[in-house]
């Protein structure tokens, strides 16, 4: 599986991966997106492909 990490440097606080994530993994938390429900990703990437700002990354767990 994978998970979704976030640059808090680079994050706007937009909401739009928010809205792309089809598992809802994603949350605007204090101004920037924290992944809140990580066991729930399933790497499809929407939202990396959806951040306007380039902020969201996603790394291979085993």
């Amino acid at each position: 599986m994978a998970r979704p990490v976030i640059d808090e440097d680079e994050c706007i606080g937009c909401g739009i991966c928010v809205d792309a994530c089809p598992n809802a993994v994603l949350e605007v938390v204090g101004g920037t997106v924290d992944a809140v429900n990580e066991d729930a990703c399933v790497g499809c990437g929407d939202c990396l492909e959806e951040c306007p700002m380039g902020a969201i990354t996603e790394i291979a767990e085993d």
